[in-house]
């Protein structure tokens, strides 16, 4: 039997690496920029709070893949919804990849609504699997 989770642990750790490192750049932005008072002005509003909201989402959304890597690895979740939960965790990281697309490139929306659906429904998968589950009881 496949080991669901450990692939979420694995790219939210990277995940995590990416966007701390984006998180750096956002600081240097804010203190060193030539720009930096044009960058701060405009920090509540276009770009800039993308680049934000991009950056907290992309630490969260990672973070929430390694619970879940955790939890599959180390709880009795069924394969088939374990190998589900985990898709759909990892594809909730099209979120923030998804943010950072739209102002970088002027992509839609579209990887963000899927992003967001998707770790939506793996957090609730994994509920209601875990509910169902059988758990060794000690004596």
């Amino acid at each position: 039997m496949k080991n669901y989770g450990k692939t979420n642990i694995v790219t939210g750790l990277f995940f995590i690496g990416f966007f701390m490192l984006y998180g750096f750049a956002l600081i240097y932005m804010r203190d060193f920029y030539s720009g930096k008072e044009e960058w701060i002005a405009s920090s509540d509003m276009g770009t800039h709070f993308e680049a934000r909201l991009a950056h907290v989402h992309g630490n969260m959304f990672a973070f929430i893949n390694i619970m879940i890597g955790y939890l599959l690895l180390k709880l009795p979740v069924a394969a088939g919804s374990a190998k589900w939960i985990s898709y759909t965790g990892l594809l909730g990281m099209a979120m923030p990849l998804g943010i950072m697309a739209e102002f970088l490139f002027g992509l839609p929306y579209y990887l963000v609504l899927v992003g967001a659906i998707s770790i939506v429904i793996s957090i609730f998968w994994l509920a209601i699997a875990l509910a169902k589950a059988k758990f060794p009881t000690k004596e």
